[in-house]
């Protein structure tokens, strides 16, 4: 499957997200061209911060895979990852990030900051940004509206 493939399965957790009342973000890890994990935001119904799309998913293939690090797989998420995601994304040595919504506020990958290519970092991750970017974007503008 393609990227835009892909991205439409992370679109459709983001929709579960938006269900339960959170920010409809979803994210799914793909490695030898079969998901290993899927997730979406999540921090109010855990009652916890650190629980973004990205985070779940991470946490959900490395339970699979049962090892700390993702080697070699590919990451899609409707929103530019944020700082601390990145982190994750960074540690977990996922390869490559996929991402549909650019965040002008707080991505991380090339938005607000480039940590992609950070000095400090050992590992790089090679990244593709808007991808079906039109739909990842309605969805937050549509749930954000809504609630203000």
């Amino acid at each position: 499957m393609d990227d835009e493939t892909w991205m439409r399965k992370a679109i459709a957790l983001a929709h579960e997200a938006e269900s339960e009342g959170e920010v409809p973000v979803g994210a799914l890890i793909v490695k030898d061209g079969e998901c290993l994990s899927e997730g979406h935001n999540l921090p109010i119904k855990n009652n916890d911060p650190t629980a973004h799309a990205e985070v779940v998913a991470i946490r959900a293939a490395c339970q699979q895979i049962e090892n700390y690090r993702v080697v070699d797989a590919t990451l899609y998420v409707t929103l530019e990852p944020c700082v601390m995601c990145m982190g994750a994304i960074q540690h977990a040595r996922i390869k490559r990030i996929v991402f549909g919504a650019r965040d002008s506020k707080r991505g991380a990958v090339c938005s607000a900051l480039s940590l992609t290519e950070a000095e400090y970092s050992n590992h790089y991750i090679e990244w593709s940004g808007g991808v079906l970017e039109e739909e990842c974007s309605a969805l937050l503008v549509s749930f954000f509206k809504q609630r203000r």
